[in-house]
């Protein structure tokens, strides 16, 4: 009876503490103006914000074209002037990613993929995307996802679901990429829908065309990438472009709006975007007929058959078909290879089976077999660390101890052929591009790509690019995109 009472007066406390903790935490929205469950402060959003911005960029990389930046940022900070925190300091990215997606962390910090400028056809419809993003900032859509995980897991005593070392070999660590990706649900969805469509028609675009861009998504099926797509962190419901039209109609009545005064712009915009580089960028890695070739950093080495590949300027991930065995391919910041072995079998909880120096294609290496304790259990680690042209790069391929034997000749053949990459054609790769061009003859959207020696096979992939049926009449004098080289 005395445990009970004991028992009792604890769990007492500990309600009244987080009850009191609830009730000293909850803040006013600066979108609704009500309070609401908030334990994270703007000055620590800010401070996150700062803190993942350099993980964000070092993951995925700067697209390098100013222009673009310099439009981004434009219209990004004259939408952020009319929202909703106008005294908050907004940062605008565009990122090297083909994948298609735009996303926010907290504090301010928008980050716009060129795989989702591709895809878009006017300003107006990149006004609708950018002020949805911004919408998730005004109205700390992150921030409360993160005070709900937090309270679970002060009432419940959660603890991470995935250990460090595990975490860092899935592309899981960076708390900030964690964040970034955090999936809405439908109510955030719906406000920052509705918080584009005030925003972008408060800068003078009209607001309507943000639904044709859904109307793409919807036609969609991206597959895995790099980063999440929209689709997987911006779930789609069947009434959601329908809700953005009626929104955006409301919206113009409630402010007394001509629609034929807003802009769209579509031709600027093809204008903008005309050769950007479209799909993956060769110079920053690809494979081919089995063999991931790098010819920036002129090296290349075979990828284990039928392995999944996500590359990134950070790491190359690969993954086998039934995803129990991954392999890491990355730099390592120690001067020597034996430095590099040294320092990862002395982290915590590593238990080095097999240390031994050797040489892979001629080229100073160390190979590493240790077991690392996690709390789905041990993981075996297969790693060779080789010393190229000053750098030591870095391979780690990993499964749990009962899979690892299956797997294991296929990441020590993978890593044991890693060499200098010194054929011109493999080389000089050229990447795809978006490029604008000209209807000479008013056809069927199918017929004009015909006319424009696109390949069959890519027709369905150039009517999503464009938003136009293949059976669409298009007027002589319209201007398209086509992806070429």
């Amino acid at each position: 009876m005395k445990h009970l009472i004991r028992f009792k007066r604890t769990y007492f406390a500990l309600t009244l503490s987080l009850t009191v903790l609830l009730i000293w935490q909850c803040a006013v929205n600066p979108v609704t103006g009500k309070r609401e469950l908030m334990l994270v402060s703007e000055q620590q959003e800010i401070a996150m914000g700062a803190e993942y911005d350099p993980e964000v960029v070092s993951t995925y990389g700067m697209y390098n074209d100013p222009k673009l930046q310099t439009y981004v940022e434009k219209m990004g900070n004259e939408m952020a002037a009319v929202s909703h925190r106008p005294d908050l300091e907004f940062h605008f990215r565009v990122l090297d990613s083909p994948v298609i997606n735009a996303f926010a962390v907290p504090g301010g910090y928008v980050y716009i993929t060129r795989g989702i400028m591709a895809y878009l056809n006017s300003e107006a419809e990149f006004a609708g995307v950018l002020g949805h993003e911004i919408g998730h900032v005004t109205a700390r859509h992150s921030a409360k996802q993160m005070s709900k995980q937090q309270i679970a897991q002060l009432g419940l005593g959660l603890g991470m679901v995935f250990s460090e070392t595990f975490a860092q070999f899935a592309g899981l660590a960076s708390s900030g990429l964690q964040l970034a990706f955090l999936k809405m649900g439908r109510d955030a969805e719906r406000e920052s829908d509705g918080l584009g469509i005030e925003y972008s028609t408060k800068i003078g675009y009209d607001a309507m065309e943000m639904s044709n861009f859904f109307v793409v998504l919807e036609r969609m099926n991206p597959g895995g990438g790099a980063m999440p797509s929209w689709m997987s962190t911006h779930p789609l419901s069947s009434e959601r472009i329908q809700n953005i039209q009626s929104g955006a109609s409301a919206y113009f009545a409630e402010h007394n709006i001509n629609e034929s005064n807003l802009k769209i712009n579509r031709d600027a915009w093809l204008n903008l975007i005309d050769g950007i580089i479209f799909g993956d960028d060769p110079k920053h890695g690809y494979v081919e007929a089995g063999v991931f070739y790098h010819p920036d950093m002129k090296f290349y080495f075979p990828v284990p058959a039928n392995w999944k590949v996500i590359n990134t300027p950070s790491q190359v991930q690969m993954g086998s078909p039934d995803d129990k065995a991954a392999m890491v391919f990355t730099l390592s910041k120690e001067a020597t290879a034996a430095a590099a072995a040294s320092a990862f079998g002395s982290q915590e909880g590593a238990t080095v089976l097999e240390n031994s120096p050797t040489r892979v294609s001629g080229f100073q290496a160390v190979k590493l077999l240790t077991d690392i304790a996690s709390q789905q259990g041990a993981l075996r680690v297969q790693s060779y660390f080789i010393e190229f042209d000053g750098k030591v790069v870095v391979f780690h391929g990993y499964s749990t101890q009962a899979d690892f034997p299956a797997y294991q000749a296929a990441m020590v053949g993978s890593m044991g052929q890693f060499n200098r990459l010194t054929d011109a054609a493999k080389i000089n790769v050229l990447p795809e591009r978006v490029k604008v061009m000209t209807v000479k003859r008013t056809a069927s959207f199918e017929n004009v790509l015909l006319d424009m020696k696109v390949p069959q096979e890519r027709h369905e992939e150039h009517s999503l690019l464009n938003n136009l049926d293949l059976s669409t009449q298009v007027p002589f004098n319209t201007r398209i995109k086509i992806i070429t080289k």
